[in-house]
């Protein structure tokens, strides 16, 4: 959910991506047959939200009933950033990609036709969606927002929606500039922002819900109980899924009928896209499967970047 990129950097990842999709052959769109409705290849583009080696693993039922559904070939690419995703999809040589939701706005920004299909939920019935934590030790000082002044703070990386613009949004309201208020750090991940509070290399931080709350105690990564949750951002609509510009109106609907009727845990099972529901994996962070979204559902992102002002609501880098 979160990347670390400058200007120059962007520019060259974007270009990285470029090259090594360029190097296929045909741009995503041409080789797809969006025009004309043959078979081709479809690029299917996501960013890690932490290390990992995995990334298309944790796709593959999904991909492989894309395929079915769509009679394309799905072709995954494991992307830098989103700065090289964004890029990508406006140049015609991505066609799907996962975005978080703070990058899918600024995807949107620079190219209206991008439309979001579906987001992830953990749980079927669920509202896609989580949240931002603060963090501290259990036993800091630290109760609230205000205590962030004058301390070192983590954030995850001045692009990530619930590692940084909503929690700066949380310090401007409670008073804090995250710019000159506190000595902001950078740790790259969420959880490795919150292993750094954890440490004592922070003295508080933020880090999204699940990481906290479990995934790290689940690796064995952070004790339970070592960290003390002192605030909880509004509800952060989900990371969604979105389909590029020029891809064929009915091509596009397949994609987004595929994603929010069948990838999900029950379906994928039923049809054998999936050994067992225990193992079935649904994207990258093991949800139960997709439901619908649309724009006005990141309307929250668009107001917290009103409150922000940050640069890195208009641009990546």
């Amino acid at each position: 959910m979160g990347f670390t990129v400058r200007r120059t950097a962007a520019a060259a990842a974007a270009g990285a991506a470029l090259l090594v999709l360029s190097a296929c052959g045909q741009s995503a769109v041409e080789s797809s047959g969006a025009a004309g409705g043959e078979s081709g290849t479809v690029v299917f583009a996501a960013v890690p939200s932490e290390e990992s080696t995995s990334l298309q693993q944790s796709y593959q039922s999904v991909i492989s009933l894309l395929e079915k559904e769509t009679g394309q070939k799905v072709q995954f690419q494991n992307a830098t950033d989103y700065a090289a995703v964004i890029e990508g999809m406006r140049a015609g040589q991505i066609d799907i990609a996962g975005f978080g939701p703070f990058s899918y706005v600024l995807a949107k920004n620079q190219d209206a036709g991008i439309t979001p299909v579906a987001a992830l939920v953990d749980k079927k019935g669920d509202e896609p969606g989580y949240q931002s934590y603060a963090i501290t030790v259990n036993d800091s000082p630290i109760t609230d927002l205000a205590g962030f002044a004058g301390q070192t703070v983590c954030f995850v990386d001045p692009n990530s929606t619930s590692g940084y613009l909503y929690p700066t949004a949380g310090l401007i309201e409670a008073g804090v500039n995250p710019a000159t208020g506190v000595t902001p750090v950078f740790a790259g991940g969420h959880d490795a922002s919150a292993l750094a509070v954890a440490s004592g290399q922070c003295a508080a931080g933020f880090a999204y819900d699940s990481i906290v709350d479990t995934q790290l105690i689940e690796s064995g990564q952070l004790k339970p109980g070592r960290l003390r949750t002192v605030w909880k951002s509004e509800t952060i609509a989900g990371s969604p899924v979105a389909v590029a510009s020029d891809v064929d109106p009915q091509l596009r609907q397949k994609i987004a009928d595929a994603f929010t009727q069948k990838a999900n845990v029950d379906y994928l099972t039923a049809n054998g896209f999936c050994a067992s529901a225990d193992t079935c994996e649904v994207g990258e962070e093991g949800g139960w499967g997709y439901v619908t979204v649309d724009d006005a559902f990141y309307n929250g992102v668009r107001r917290v970047c009103d409150i922000t002002k940050a640069e890195s609501c208009t641009s990546l880098g």
